[in-house]
């Protein structure tokens, strides 16, 4: 699981996904969707991790003194507050925008769900979250997706009217 949390593990998917987005769409729409993938999940972050868990102040299981003692920790405990998870949440906001943006090969969609999720399920199992946590910073990632995606459908629907 540490290895699975690890973000560095997830590289080679990373540049077969930018391989993917070139392949179906060329360099310049490659690249606006990439730019869009990078800005849904920076807006993540920066919620999930730049406001909501300095504003929630929720401490991780791994720093809980009511329950610190009757864990088992994988790994380091990371930051002091956990709510909620930012890995999960740029984990969704990748799968989500990927989806929205599609590349439509069948293996594709299913396979980024199943990442999203063991990528989320991992900070459980590590100890540094808990399932809330999780499924907060999933709908988060979902939610901005959803809103970057929309806000760049606007603005390219306003760019072809003109």
């Amino acid at each position: 699981m540490l290895w699975i949390s690890h973000s560095r593990t997830w590289l080679p998917l990373y540049v077969f996904l930018i391989f993917l987005l070139f392949k179906k769409f060329g360099i310049k729409q490659g690249v606006i969707y990439i730019l869009i993938i990078i800005v849904a999940a920076g807006c993540s972050d920066f919620i999930t991790s730049g406001l909501m868990k300095p504003f929630f102040g929720r401490l991780r299981p791994c720093h809980n003194p009511e329950i610190m003692s009757q864990m088992h920790l994988v790994g380091n405990c990371g930051g002091q507050y956990g709510f909620v998870s930012s890995h999960a949440s740029n984990s969704f906001a990748l799968f989500f925008t990927i989806s929205q943006i599609g590349i439509y090969k069948k293996y594709l969609k299913p396979a980024l769900l199943f990442w999203a999720i063991i990528v989320s399920y991992s900070r459980i199992y590590l100890g540094v979250h808990f399932p809330m946590d999780v499924f907060v910073g999933a709908l988060i990632g979902i939610c901005i997706s959803f809103l970057i995606f929309g806000f760049y459908k606007k603005i390219q629907s306003t760019i072809i009217k003109s």
